[in-house]
């Protein structure tokens, strides 16, 4: 390993990682916190309307997550250019994700719309949930244009060091959300009552402010670099393309992943799905900082290479994921020895609990590697690296975990220890090769 790898940043580099971290983090957050918000008031009309709503959410998720890979090809770009110095360009890429997030989505999701009613019996069969589920994916889907120029922005304000636009507007959008699916559930102010395709028709309206907002605070900062300033030129879209398929793929598998690693837990029993649940659940918020610091790395990444300067790079590389790691594992330790308390939030059986104590706990002791491979991961992807992430991502988790798992499940060596040690153990494989593709720097060499 490079002895970069065993520095810590001095004062100035710490600084700037936080900066652009921090805010990326706050944003993640609110996200979070809308989630939250939005359960409680969807629960309140019953178990029928609260599956519903899981089950569209999840499928919305599938159904734009190739898209969400055009963020990562906008803030690579994005920082490559402004590391050139090239102010007057820095936001043409934002002008190829915005015409693709258009060409892309608005025929996908119209195409959707029509057949929501035709796949959400295979999502699931109970026709009472597909009352509230149906209009409520429709709704959901009517936004996907605004969700995938949404993360063409946040590529570009992440590129370029602006990542506090991008955290402000997710909180707007996000109050924005909870204050207009109230509205239209609960049927206030003389509204009418819509129940669950008020909420995604809350969601849905909250989503397109958030596209207002980013173009207003884009003509107002990011006229000089080029924004709106003409048609990008078709190698500018090329290159994007060459970026975020790769990008976008991996997210479709991982979501599509996560759908079988339920399907096969919930073949070993209803106790360990459920468990299983919260554990994701607690999975996912546990390693939200890590990616912010992994966005926040991807920016430093490109700039450096702009400049020419690849060990700077490969210095920013180690030194966030120091930071990432620190950070990550000192969160992590109160789910080590107090596992129970954060547990018994949300699982009251005494018998479920008791499985998933250990498992929350390993989960927790892996949590810093875990992180190192989410920093690292993004460093990659700033640098341009997308088709190697993404053909380490999807053959890891296709090609040996889920396989594997599925075996193992079915012939009855695997309880739920069995299930989250497999899981961690093939990240830390994951986080390994990341590591090894970091240290060896052919990412160097991509042109972007």
């Amino acid at each position: 390993m490079s002895t970069s790898a065993l520095r810590f940043p001095d004062q100035a580099r710490r600084q700037k990682i936080l900066q652009l971290s921090l805010p990326i983090i706050g944003g993640m957050v609110s996200q979070n916190i809308l989630n939250l918000v939005d359960t409680a008031m969807v629960g309140s009309l019953g178990n029928q309307a609260l599956a519903a709503v899981g089950i569209g959410s999840f499928a919305n998720w599938m159904a734009m997550a190739f898209i969400t890979g055009l963020s990562a090809g906008v803030q690579a770009m994005a920082a490559r250019r402004m590391g050139e110095s090239k102010e007057g360009e820095m936001a043409i890429p934002l002008n190829g994700g915005l015409l693709l997030a258009f060409a892309l989505a608005a025929p996908w999701s119209l195409l959707l719309f029509f057949l929501a009613p035709l796949l959400f019996p295979f999502l699931n069969p109970d026709p009472a949930v597909a009352i509230h589920g149906v209009p409520y994916l429709q709704a959901r889907l009517l936004g996907m244009v605004a969700v995938a120029m949404n993360f063409s922005f946040r590529g570009y304000w992440n590129g370029i060091n602006y990542s506090g636009v991008y955290m402000r507007t997710l909180i707007v959008m996000h109050l924005a959300n909870i204050v207009l699916s109230y509205l239209l559930i609960f049927g206030v102010l003389g509204l009418p009552a819509l129940g669950t395709a008020g909420a995604g028709i809350g969601t849905t309206l909250a989503t397109f402010l958030g596209t207002a907002l980013y173009f207003i605070e884009a003509l107002r900062v990011a006229r000089k670099n080029g924004f709106l300033k003409g048609l990008p030129r078709g190698e500018t879209l090329v290159t994007m393309l060459r970026l975020a398929v790769p990008a976008g793929i991996q997210q479709l598998f991982f979501s599509a992943g996560m759908t079988s690693f339920f399907w096969i837990v919930g073949r070993v029993g209803t106790a360990e799905l459920a468990a299983s649940n919260v554990l994701v659940n607690l999975l996912l918020v546990a390693i939200l900082p890590g990616m912010a610091f992994g966005m926040a790395c991807a920016s430093l990444v490109g700039q450096a290479l702009g400049r020419s300067d690849p060990e700077d790079a490969r210095l920013w590389g180690w030194e966030v994921s120091w930071i990432a790691c620190l950070s990550v594992g000192m969160l992590s330790l109160p789910a080590v020895f107090f596992p129970d308390m954060i547990l018994g939030l949300f699982i009251h059986d005494p018998h479920t609990l008791a499985l998933a104590r250990f498992p929350l706990q390993l989960v927790a002791l892996t949590m810093a590697l875990d992180t190192l491979g989410s920093v690292l991961m993004q460093a990659l992807l700033g640098a341009g690296d997308s088709r190697r992430v993404m053909l380490v991502s999807v053959g890891f988790q296709w090609g040996l975990y889920l396989p594997l798992l599925f075996v193992l499940t079915q012939i009855g060596l695997l309880g739920l220890t069995g299930i989250w040690v497999l899981q961690m153990g093939y990240r830390a494989i994951q986080t390994l090769v990341f590591t090894r593709l970091w240290q060896a720097g052919h990412w160097q060499k991509i042109r972007v």
